[in-house]
């Protein structure tokens, strides 16, 4: 899969589109800062380099993968949103990030639901999981927003997290 084959998807106000090299500082910014605790974090900048060139190597190896979200009106990269898998997902996973201050505005409830529909329209995926962790109100909130219902019976890589099922409809 070439760079060329990672879609762009647009939604009423949103671009989601791939990676690139300028979008690195403000995401390890997020890495690095507390807000990252629901991912694993705080990450060190070596870490946050390895992640955000996973997100882009999914796209080769499993065919999707993270998009970076872009406000259309302004062209300002807000946050991502990817489909994650791996060693560290037991299944596909719907994950989310949007940076401070641009919380609140419904971001990623707009990007999550178009890369959703996408993974399920054109790459034909059944399911989907988000891993959220117990704290996190926001995510379980967003993630009900879309649909996703709690499984108790997935399998998770921490036994602390909630695991939010998407079905295809």
């Amino acid at each position: 899969m070439s760079f060329g084959d990672i879609p762009t998807l647009t939604t009423e106000r949103l671009v989601l589109r791939a990676p690139v090299l300028d979008d690195f500082a403000v995401y390890a910014q997020f890495l690095a800062s507390p807000r990252s605790r629901y991912m694993g974090g705080p990450y060190a900048s070596f870490a946050a380099r390895g992640l955000f060139c996973r997100d882009i190597a999914c796209w080769r190896l499993f065919g999707h993968g993270a998009l970076m979200i872009e406000l259309r009106s302004s062209g300002g990269c807000v946050g991502q949103v990817g489909i994650n898998h791996g060693p560290l997902f037991p299944e596909k996973e719907l994950g989310w990030l949007v940076y401070a201050p641009h919380e609140g505005h419904g971001y990623a409830l707009e990007a999550a639901r178009a890369l959703r529909d996408w993974a399920f329209a054109v790459r034909g995926l059944p399911t989907l999981v988000s891993y959220v962790d117990q704290d996190n109100a926001r995510s379980k909130a967003l993630a009900e927003k879309l649909g996703a219902r709690l499984d108790l019976d997935a399998p998770r890589q921490d036994p602390e997290d909630l695991v939010y099922r998407h079905v295809a409809g």
